[in-house]
């Protein structure tokens, strides 16, 4: 295996094991002891769409990396009239007999179809949401067992949401991205088992709200939830006939912010006639998001009932290297980590939706997230049943998995015009499926008087060229400040950006500029705002970093001193 093609690289590509790729467990907020990662190298075929399982396969593929990316080892195309197939064999540990095996896909774009020794073992569709399946009745009693996935994604010659993913690359939009992209997974189990978490915070009433869904039910079984500050056990609460357990917490609870990034372990453990069969570990916030007028009439967001002003950048999550993969987990944590080190206290999840991984660590570190709807070809007008059904599904799997991440604090259903549509009905669905969270029903889009929120873009300065004076009113993006940076970008001679300097002073410079002019504004009604972007994105080079994270764009003092600022203004 080597990388293909001649791109540039972060530094974190040379770091790659084949034998051990992305070997970190990949859900944090439900993790159990055992599991055995599928990651590594696969076989692979491209093929002609309709086909069966190809005689002969084509070479090697590295999981999960996109086969049109460099860390494949592939860095091929697919489209809309081909299909992509996978195979490889494994063996399931001794260790593990009497136990039900899972098969965990963390994501595959777009729709997948999986055997296990030519056993049909289940499909999915949607290209960012993790699935599962129990395969226990299709494993070999001994030995190897072959697994084979067969992907279809047309890209943007279908219906389905798909990022920024187009067959003619430029501008704001990015290469196709094809088939498996997160971490492949084994995991025991015993027969009935914990599926999914709901962990809901209250911190006016001061309860935590832990609802396990079972695989199934019996009558007998008996949900508890152990609640621990370090190794200290602070709360407890049980439930039994499918209720969540609501367990009452300490009145001086401490609570979650950018400043003070406290998480609470959790025990989960299903127990029947007083024996555990699952157990797993998770962890969980005290924290609120809502928004409130202040002393002068403008309704502001709230953390934790005081106002705070959310600030921080476009991180789209693309890679030079991997495109929606990471490299490493020490990569995928670097841009929060480098976030958080500029003063920023929030960050808008543009248009994708990262490994669970991801949200563990701005959890871990204290950042807020916006999270974005994918974008959605076509607009109101031509909207087919079939693509409204398809947008409903999977933004419905979007929310419920991340609905327990504390750092979640707005839903962004759609992103300016980009295939708006029933804007006020999704808003309100939205917001009616998860109480809990703000809604910021369009960034920048066509703008109805629905949500929490009226989101505004303005490139390249801040500007407020409209207010509600019943929402929170956001800057959802402006800046997009670009410097071409020699030997550390994508295409030598396509290069994009709402705005080009030469050097990191001149940068740095209109960066300063703007967050003064952003700070008058904030007394005028702004209560959040989005810089364009974290990083360049192949010719798009509006990054605080080039594409590869190798140079820093701007003077890091001065920009930490002049974000804090913003931070700090409505404390």
């Amino acid at each position: 295996w080597k990388p293909a093609g001649d791109k540039i690289k972060t530094q974190w590509a040379n770091k790659i094991n084949t034998s051990a790729v992305l070997p970190e467990y990949p859900r944090p907020i439900m993790e159990r002891n055992e599991w055995k990662n599928l990651n590594g190298l696969w076989e692979y075929a491209i093929t002609d769409l309709g086909g069966n399982v190809p005689a002969h396969f084509d070479g090697q593929i590295l999981v999960p990396f996109a086969v049109e990316s460099s860390l494949s080892g592939v860095g091929q195309r697919v489209g809309a009239k081909k299909e992509l197939w996978y195979s490889r064999s494994f063996e399931v540990p001794v260790a593990w007999k009497n136990k039900n095996v899972l098969l965990h896909f963390g994501a595959v774009d777009w729709k997948a179809d999986i055997w296990v020794n030519d056993v049909k073992v289940g499909s999915h569709t949607g290209g960012f949401t993790p699935f599962s399946f129990d395969i226990t009745a299709a494993l070999s009693g001994k030995g190897n067992n072959r697994l084979v996935v067969k992907v279809w994604d047309p890209t943007d010659e279908g219906y389905q949401p798909r990022g920024k993913q187009v067959n003619n690359p430029e501008g704001i939009w990015y290469t196709p991205v094809t088939g498996i992209w997160q971490t492949v997974w084994l995991e025991p189990v015993t027969a009935r088992h914990i599926e999914e978490l709901r962990i809901t915070p209250d911190i006016d009433q001061h309860l935590l709200t832990v609802k396990a869904h079972l695989n199934m039910r019996a009558p007998s079984d008996l949900i508890e939830v152990n609640v621990y500050d370090g190794n200290q056990l602070v709360a407890t609460g049980k439930s039994i006939n499918d209720e969540a357990v609501v367990i009452p917490m300490p009145e001086d609870a401490k609570l979650w912010s950018p400043d003070f990034p406290f998480l609470y372990t959790l025990k989960v453990m299903l127990k029947s006639d007083n024996k555990i069969l699952d157990q797993v570990n998770s962890y969980a916030a005290m924290r609120k998001y809502s928004t409130k007028r202040d002393a002068n009439g403008i309704v502001r967001l709230e953390l934790n009932n005081q106002p705070l002003f959310q600030f921080g950048p476009l991180d789209q999550g693309w890679w030079p290297d991997g495109l929606y993969t990471a490299p490493t987990d020490e990569a995928l944590v670097y841009d929060i980590q480098k976030t958080k080190y500029l003063g920023f206290n929030m960050i808008r999840k543009h248009i994708k939706v990262e490994p669970a991984r991801w949200y563990t660590h701005c959890d871990q570190l204290g950042i807020i997230v916006w999270q974005d709807r994918k974008y959605f070809e076509g607009t109101e007008k031509k909207r087919s049943a079939v693509s409204e059904a398809c947008y409903r599904k999977e933004w419905k799997e979007i929310m419920d998995c991340l609905y327990s991440y504390p750092c979640i604090g707005t839903w962004v259903p759609f992103n300016e015009a980009w295939g708006q549509f029933k804007t006020p009905e999704i808003a309100e669905w939205t917001k009616e499926y998860d109480p809990t969270r703000l809604v910021n029903p369009a960034s920048g889009g066509n703008h109805y008087t629905c949500g929490d929120m009226l989101d505004l873009h303005n490139y390249p300065a801040p500007e407020m060229y409209l207010y509600d004076a019943q929402r929170a009113n956001v800057l959802g993006e402006y800046g997009g400040i670009g410097w071409v940076v020699k030997n550390h970008i994508w295409e030598p001679d396509r290069n994009w950006g709402y705005i080009q300097f030469n050097s990191s002073k001149e940068v740095t410079d209109e960066y300063i500029k703007y967050t003064d002019m952003l700070y008058d504004l904030i007394t005028r009604g702004f209560s959040a705002a989005v810089y364009t972007q974290t990083t360049d994105v192949e010719v798009e080079v509006n990054g605080l970093m080039t594409y590869d994270r190798k140079v820093i764009k701007v003077d890091e003092k001065r920009v930490r001193e002049a974000n804090a600022r913003i931070c700090k203004s409505l404390k």
